[in-house]
Formats: structure tokens, sequence, C-alpha cells
């Protein structure tokens, strides 16, 4: 089970990522010069009516919503963690998934973190922080 402050601890340890609250639904965001990649997100009244339409309702717990690499692999997350992983219509056809962190396991919070902000960050940045961290042959 994670928390917010995993999140946040993982978010931080990315060089050039700060983090910001959101000045509209008053959560923390974590963001790099080009944008968000990963950010707490509660249901809004449109989320709760439209889910309740297909007979779904918003998790218990805290949500994180996490940029992917694309509708594929947001679709592949979706089906291979379907208890940790799950979307709304407000983002179909947008490459993020949101995340119960009641649900997910440390290890794999900190994968789909830092592949999103691998997305995000400068690409100096992001090559130096990948020599930096690739596995040993």
């Amino acid at each position: 089970m994670a928390t917010l402050d995993d999140v946040r601890a993982i978010a931080v340890a990315l060089p050039g990522t700060e983090e910001k609250v959101d000045g509209h639904r008053g959560g923390a965001s974590w963001r790099t010069t080009a944008g968000m990649f990963v950010w707490e997100r509660g249901p809004s009244r449109r989320d709760d009516e439209q889910l309740a339409a297909l007979g779904r309702s918003w998790p218990a717990g805290a949500v994180v919503g996490v940029r992917t690499d694309g509708v594929q692999v947001k679709e592949a997350l979706l089906e291979t963690y379907p208890d940790v992983f799950f979307t709304i219509p407000h983002f179909d056809g947008y490459p993020t998934v949101l995340v119960r962190l009641e649900a997910i396991e440390l290890d794999l919070l900190r994968e789909v973190i830092t592949d999103a902000w691998l997305l995000k960050a400068p690409k100096r940045i992001a090559k130096e922080w990948l020599a930096a961290h690739a596995p040993a042959p």
C-alpha cells in the first residue's frame, strides 16, 4: 500500500521536479518544465455522475493521475492491473491512468512515476538519469 507521501518522495527525487498545489482542485501535482507527470486526483461532481451512469463509483482512498506513454500503454496497465489502475470518461483517449494508492505496491508505483517523469523530463536530464540508473550488465 502506497501513500501520497510515497508519491511525493518518489517524484521529488527525480531531477528537475517541482511540486505545486493546484489552485483549482487543491491537490498536489509534480511537474517538470514540460508539464505535469503525476497529480493528486479526486472526483469532480461530473466524474461521480458519469461513473454512476456506468454503474461504477469512485474508489475509497487516495488516487493519483499518472501520465503514460500513449493510450496503448494505458490500456495495458488497465488490463494487467485492474485492481490498481482505473480510468474515467474524462480521460477517454488521453494517455493517463488513475492509481488507487491503497492497492499499488511501492515498486510498481516507483516504476510508473519514473516512466511518466521520463516523458516530461528535458531530454538531456532524462538521458543522464537513465545512464546513471541503468542496470549493471
